[in-house]
């Protein structure tokens, strides 16, 4: 009698276990998912990605495809950094040939803004001769350390593009190159390098000064003491007075922090 009560009540808790899993299942499985938060920056309820599908706006897929859409804007050729504004001038239509020039197609710059800019560097003298107190027919513009008249280096200038030679150094101007071994350096004979490219290392804006202000040797107007009485005669239009304080690395960007 009592192996047959012990059996009823073993039989009891185990059907009471089988009951209890199947009431805890059925609980959970009827828990509503949760649901779904479009700017919670988790996927969740039904979407299909983080914040987006089911029943969020659709996940935008990936394309290979370019896209040019929107408007784009030239801002600067900087091929030649402060040409268009050393020699800006006054352009009938335009509040800035700055801007003008940097938006201008490059076969068409050299007709546009040659003139201009060859007036520009002839007026500089003028100003310079009337600070000395001298006759500005005096004091013109003078060829530079490549030989080249104002007309000839204002076309080359009001092209904002550098022209790179495959058989020259890539240099912006190299006025120590002897190609011709004849000990000249400074004397336009046709072996200087100039305008070729760009190094990194390149004074770009001593180079336009030298090229502007120095003549022939490149030290035209470079503060010289004419009268020997400890004071500049002339100005120092040949340098801005800055040098490159870079450092110029093996890996992109190439440069390094200023100093």
């Amino acid at each position: 009698m009592k192996y047959n009560i012990k059996l009823v009540l073993c039989g009891l808790l185990f059907a009471g276990s089988i009951s209890s899993c199947s009431n805890d299942d059925d609980a959970q499985a009827m828990m509503p998912e949760p649901m779904a938060t479009c700017d919670d920056n988790i996927m969740n309820g039904d979407e299909t990605g983080v914040d987006c599908g089911g029943s969020c706006a659709p996940c935008e897929t990936m394309s290979m495809d370019p896209d040019f859409s929107g408007t784009f804007t030239q801002v600067d050729f900087m091929g030649r950094p402060g040409i268009n504004t050393t020699l800006s001038f006054d352009m009938d239509g335009q509040p800035s040939v700055k801007d003008a020039h940097n938006v201008s197609v490059p076969s068409e710059m050299t007709s546009l803004f040659q003139v201009g800019f060859e007036a520009r560097l002839e007026q500089y003298h003028d100003v310079y001769a009337n600070k000395l107190g001298l006759d500005p027919a005096d004091v013109n513009y003078e060829a530079n350390i490549l030989g080249l008249d104002a007309t000839t280096l204002t076309t080359v200038l009001s092209a904002d593009v550098l022209e790179v030679a495959p058989d020259l150094p890539t240099t912006y101007f190299d006025p120590g190159t002897d190609n011709d071994n004849d000990g000249r350096l400074l004397v336009p004979d046709g072996d200087e390098v100039a305008l070729t490219g760009r190094k990194l290392t390149d004074d770009i804006i001593d180079v336009s000064l030298i090229l502007f202000f120095g003549g022939a040797e490149g030290d035209r107007f470079s503060g010289q003491d004419l009268n020997m009485d400890g004071n500049a005669d002339l100005p120092r239009l040949t340098s801005d007075g800055v040098g490159f304080t870079g450092e110029v690395l093996t890996t992109f960007p190439y440069i390094g922090n200023p100093e």
